[in-house]
């Protein structure tokens, strides 16, 4: 696991973000290699938890493709090319229910990584 994960986990959780999981999706997809798929409590928390990310790979000089830069969603992407952060809300994340799209990937959790 790169260390870039590990640290966008530390973010993320050091913010309180909730059902933090880790997609390894490199053997299953083309797309990215790895999904971190995590659950906000409210709007705001949504937005500090995409803006706390964006902030660590701005600090790092890691490159963002793509995020969702809005309001109002239940579900936020931040694609950094190698690595895609997911961000639900409690109601988006039972509605796409992303990790059942993904049962090949292997699965980690926060406490596994950290």
């Amino acid at each position: 696991m790169e260390n870039f994960i590990r640290e966008i986990l530390r973010v993320i959780d050091k913010k309180d973000a909730r059902d933090i999981v880790v997609l390894d999706v490199a053997e299953v997809s083309n797309l990215t290699s790895y999904f971190i798929i995590a659950t906000a409590n409210s709007e705001p928390h949504m937005e500090a938890l995409r803006d706390a990310v964006l902030e660590l790979l701005e600090k790092n000089n890691l490159p963002v493709i793509y995020y969702d830069k809005g309001r109002g969603y239940d579900w936020m992407v931040i694609d950094g090319g190698h690595f895609i952060v997911h961000l639900f809300s409690e109601k988006g994340r039972d509605f796409y229910s992303l990790e059942d799209l993904w049962l090949n990937a292997k699965r980690y959790t926060v406490e596994e990584l950290l």
